[in-house]
């Protein structure tokens, strides 16, 4: 049964599914369904990789009391980071001051630390360097595990996953061929299998895994680095002191992240290499193909040289020229280094068990995976961490800790409504005035629709008469069609969604973002801001699948009914009373057909003596009496003795609205 199918039943439907299922897991924990084998051990989730994401996940399981287990292949948590980077600094930021003491701001500038509820495990405690070293991180996983009590088993390479029992469980083995039986898993590995690319004279270049980090292994060399991404610049700027030249060759041009606002490109702790570049200091970049890259090693000199298809020469600029005696690779190389990435691994399958790729060209090194971060192949099989990111490339930070933490908790959000019935967290306002604030709350503080932006979505939704409203936090933008279903709240009428987002046209290769136009500062001018600002989308009614599917290029939403954008503000602090409050409160006042303003006593009550329907801001105060409110308010008493004779009809107050 696929994931989408049943997030479509209806409720009774839904839970026949799920007793089925259940039925299925506790006779293979009786052993019934183990396909022969003895001391089979059985868990209802199962967690494969105890990185950041399979810890975090381990977390919000342990929390939720759910029977679960992580198997970690490596002696202890954060394999993945005892060895990568091979040069030990992290590019994720270490803030450890903001000014403020809000927790959750704080968050939006601490990218390394997990969710959870022990305030010791936070990063930013046990490192003072604003990059830190990758072995810090792996020691705070590790205190993370142990100190939070994750049931982790260490020492366990599990593979030949693959469904039993008519497909409603998983079973595996481990290198010790021990059996594990589990009714949901969640594949928390990562993207950790290097690619490497098969052509002509492959083996004779070296891979980023296996470099030597010994600078005078590097002295007098001339080298070319297949790749552009941070680990290649990673590479280029440790070696630069000891070579002679470094040329760089990629597919496609350079991506700096402050023009993309996309972390996964090439970040300026990095860069160095572009200033030898364009300051004329012999190191270089160029374009070309560097998956069929023919190399061969020179009899004559030993040197490793290119040649490129059909006698073409490579030329700094990514074009191929032929018959040209100024190829830039021409005088040759002492070394080649692969720095081409990674790519998803699925060796822990079953041969048998195939696993859909995300798509072509960057998309194939993800499993295909739906928005509900559950495989589009089997049901019951789930992905947390950086091996979702296809959701999200290059458009948000789904690939790193700061980004995943939270879709991690998405996936279990949506797997406690979907397998246990529990909803997703809300927070319910009876009084429509006290949604303004909250609002502009999560607008200046939250750090999961700020560091998930475009992806994750805060969402009102209103009760028929718009009189009250239900507020969910950090809902997958994306599932807008299917609040109720994975949520387990009713959407049948108006709803807002709440977003965090760039100008549709600021971030991009080439853009200039210290352009003098970048600053929009007049509120009603604020469609025009470039920086990340909230937008609220208003819809009067339920949006439908071919909705979000036909929604405009580069829109995360459909066209809604109305909608407004929040002026950008440079502290992303949205809580300017005219310039950021004052717009979203007109905006919901105008969608809810609500006056939200707030009123003095003494304004509540010259509105009674004038009109029969009070806004709700005056509707607490006149719940009393009008003889017993005026008896104990001087004020009113003093505006009522003035009011001349033919008043005298309307001294009593509305009861209600």
């Amino acid at each position: 049964m696929d994931n989408v199918l049943l997030l479509d039943m209806s409720g009774e439907k839904m839970y026949i599914a799920h007793l089925i299922s259940m039925l299925c897991y506790i006779l293979a924990c009786n052993g019934s369904l183990s396909d022969g084998t003895v001391n089979t051990k059985n868990h209802e989730y199962c967690v494969i990789g105890a990185g950041p994401a399979g810890l975090q996940m381990g977390y919000f399981l342990e929390r939720a009391s759910r029977d679960y287990v992580i198997y970690e292949k490596g002696s202890s948590a954060g394999t993945f980071y005892k060895k990568y980077p091979i040069h030990r600094k992290l590019i994720s930021i270490n803030k450890r001051f903001t000014g403020k003491t809000n927790k959750e701001f704080n968050l939006r500038h601490d990218w390394n630390s997990l969710i959870s509820d022990d305030e010791s495990l936070k990063f930013t405690k046990y490192s003072k360097e604003f990059f830190p070293d990758a072995d810090v991180l792996v020691k705070y996983l590790n205190d993370f595990a142990t100190k939070l009590k994750l049931n982790v088993q260490y020492n366990t390479a599990v593979g030949g996953i693959k469904k039993i029992s008519n497909g409603t469980l998983f079973h595996m083995s481990d290198q010790l061929s021990n059996q594990y039986i589990c009714k949901y898993l969640i594949i928390a590995t990562g993207i950790s299998k290097p690619n490497i690319p098969k052509f002509e004279g492959s083996e004779l270049v070296q891979g980023y895994e296996d470099l030597s980090l010994d600078l005078d292994e590097y002295e007098g060399q001339s080298v070319l680095i297949l790749g552009r991404g941070n680990s290649a610049f990673e590479v280029a700027q440790h070696i630069m002191p000891s070579t002679n030249v470094i040329h760089m060759l990629a597919r496609s041009r350079v991506k700096l992240a402050w023009a993309t606002h996309y972390v996964g490109d090439l970040r300026a702790v990095n860069n160095g290499l572009l200033d030898t570049y364009q300051l004329k200091s012999l190191d270089g970049i160029f374009e070309g193909d560097v998956e069929d890259l023919p190399v061969r090693r020179s009899d004559l000199d030993g040197r490793l040289y290119i040649d490129q298809p059909g006698d073409a020469d490579i030329i700094p600029g990514g074009k191929n020229l032929e018959d040209l005696d100024n190829d830039a690779t021409r005088e040759g190389y002492d070394r080649i280094i692969r720095c081409l990435g990674f790519n998803f691994d699925d060796s822990i399958f079953h041969p048998n068990f195939t696993i859909s790729r995300a798509g072509k060209g960057r998309r194939k090194k993800y499993p295909k995976i739906s928005h509900f971060y559950g495989s589009t192949d089997y049901p019951n099989l789930y992905f947390a961490g950086t091996n979702t990111h296809s959701l999200d490339l290059r458009k948000s930070a789904g690939a790193f800790i700061h980004g995943y933490r939270y879709t991690a908790r998405t996936l279990h959000r949506i797997l406690e409504w979907v397998n246990h019935g529990i909803k997703w967290p809300h927070v319910h306002f009876t009084n429509l005035q006290d949604l303004t604030p909250h609002i502009i709350k999560r607008m200046s503080e939250g750090s999961d629709i700020y560091q998930m932006f475009g992806v994750l979505c805060d969402v009102v939704l209103y009760n028929k008469n718009k009189t009250e409203a239900t507020y969910l936090e950090a809902f997958p933008c994306s599932l807008a069609p299917k609040i109720k279903t994975t949520s387990g709240h009713e959407a049948d009428h108006a709803f807002m969604m709440i977003a965090l987002e760039y100008g549709k046209n600021f971030s991009g290769p080439g853009k200039d973002p210290f352009n003098e136009e970048r600053v929009t500062s007049i509120p009603s001018e604020a469609h025009r801001s470039n920086f990340l600002h909230p937008i609220l989308y208003h819809y009067d009614r339920r949006i439908t699948i071919a909705d979000q599917v036909t929604r405009p290029k580069k829109w995360i939403l459909p066209v809604p009914d109305r909608i407004h954008h929040v002026l950008e503000d440079f502290t992303t602090k949205f809580d300017g009373h005219e310039t950021h409050i004052l717009g979203v409160r007109r905006f919901i006042e105008m969608n809810t057909g609500q006056d939200l303003r707030f009123f003095f006593a003494e304004q509540c009550f010259m509105l009674a003596l004038t009109t029969t329907s009070l806004p709700l801001g005056c509707r607490p105060q006149v719940k009393q009496p009008s003889s017993q409110l005026v008896a104990t308010n001087p004020s009113l008493r003093a505006h009522l003795d003035k009011m001349p004779p033919h008043f005298l009809p309307l001294r009593v107050f509305p009861s209600d609205g």
